[in-house]
């Protein structure tokens, strides 16, 4: 039997534990423009929690600008005039044109921006002093990019072109089954690795038969590369590998109860590189989160509650807590596909139990996938940052986990 606790809900409110009255979020962005959080495998925030970096089309280009969340001064970084990038997932971008809205990925101890233009793969700091590390090749479409934690080494991955080879859009992505002419066709997919500073590609590991879009290095190994099969037929067992530097590790094998038919998802790094965590469904709908480590032992699989079935991402915190903007539902609610909460949990992930604390309706449309709320744990762990277009425009805001969560909170 799984232990779950909920602490008892009021709206906008944490009164059910001691401490303060109301959890709405306050807006750290107003402009008129759409403002949004970088993709979460990336942190938006530097290492002091203060300074904010985020996309917004407020010069009618996406474009990378910097806010400081405490005097309200904003800077823009990047001076993109190319619209964007055709990639992941962005289809109806532009071949080798254009910012990667997929690809900025922030080093926040260091203060450094990575992103894509075109075919540069480009470095920037938070004056906005730009420089080109390297071109990936021609005839290949990118997604994601991570940097290491130690600021050395950046992942780009790629994929061949013919894989996005295609005009017609179904909903904004292209109308046929691109996993599958992926393996029809025996396309590849490439973890590119660069040097950040002197711009050398010191890997190129192809993977066969493979779209990859998420890539992340270990917080702990710049030599671990957890990375994904997009959209694969089978996600509950092809999604999520480990590349170790010599082997490409299976982390979800099929059996104990794992099944090729379950959908897994988002998988990530826990901060102290001890394990991965993701989350997903079981064939038979209900949604559960789970976590294993590196090398794909210790694999523990929690079920929520059936009812909880709603869309959305998990992300990590200090160890143990995670924050999601789905799963959760209220009585009543109407029926959506995507979430409508931020929520904090408290995972003891060996008693297989955890807490489960609504902080606050987030209100997003999930209409696009810049909509997505992507909820982040800011470096303390006491803030939670997150996008939403409930105003009809895109900003960021950020709510607060009150201090007496952090005791209140037991699996």
């Amino acid at each position: 039997m799984i232990k779950q606790v909920i602490i008892p809900l009021m709206l906008w409110s944490v009164a059910a534990i001691a401490g303060p009255k109301s959890s709405e979020p306050a807006c750290l962005t107003s402009s008129p423009a759409n403002d949004q959080l970088l993709y979460f495998t990336s942190t938006s925030i530097l290492a002091d929690d203060q300074h904010l970096v985020f996309l917004s089309d407020r010069t009618g280009q996406p474009n990378i600008f910097l806010r400081d969340t405490k005097t309200g001064r904003e800077k823009q970084l990047s001076s993109n005039t190319e619209g964007f990038l055709k990639s992941y997932v962005y289809f109806d971008g532009t071949p080798y044109h254009g910012l990667g809205r997929a690809s900025v990925s922030l080093d926040a101890a260091r203060g450094e921006v990575y992103f894509l233009q075109g075919r540069k793969i480009c470095a920037m700091d938070t004056n906005g002093t730009q420089r080109v590390l390297a071109e990936y090749p021609d005839g290949q479409m990118t997604a994601f990019t991570h940097v290491s934690a130690d600021g050395t080494r950046l992942c780009v991955p790629t994929t061949d072109a013919r894989a996005l080879d295609g005009e017609k859009q179904l909903k904004g992505k292209p109308d046929y089954d691109i996993d599958h002419r992926v393996q029809d066709e025996n396309l590849s997919s490439y973890l590119r690795v660069y040097d950040t500073a002197t711009g050398k590609e010191v890997l190129c590991e192809r993977v066969p038969k493979a779209w990859i879009t998420h890539v992340q290095f270990s917080p702990l190994d710049r030599n671990l590369i957890l990375y994904n099969h997009e959209w694969c037929a089978d996600p509950g067992i092809r999604r999520m590998w480990l590349w170790d530097g010599r082997r490409h590790l299976r982390l979800r094998p099929e059996g104990d109860g794992r099944s090729r038919l379950d959908w897994t998802c988002h998988e990530m790094w826990e901060r102290d590189g001890s394990a991965i965590i993701y989350h997903g469904k079981f064939a038979n709908g209900q949604s559960y989160i789970g976590r294993a480590r590196p090398d794909g032992s210790g694999l523990v699989e929690i079920a929520l509650p059936k009812t909880w079935n709603r869309y959305g991402h998990f992300t990590v915190g200090r160890p143990g807590w995670l924050v999601t903007d789905g799963c959760y539902v209220t009585p009543g609610e109407p029926e959506k596909s995507g979430g409508g909460w931020i929520s904090v949990l408290k995972v003891d992930w060996g008693a297989r139990t955890y807490a489960w604390q609504p902080l606050c309706q987030h209100g997003s449309s999930w209409r696009s996938q810049d909509a997505h709320p992507h909820p982040i744990f800011n470096h303390a762990s006491d803030a939670i940052l997150f996008t939403s277009d409930k105003t009809g425009k895109r900003a960021i805001y950020r709510v607060a986990v009150p201090e007496e969560l952090h005791g209140a909170l037991r699996p």
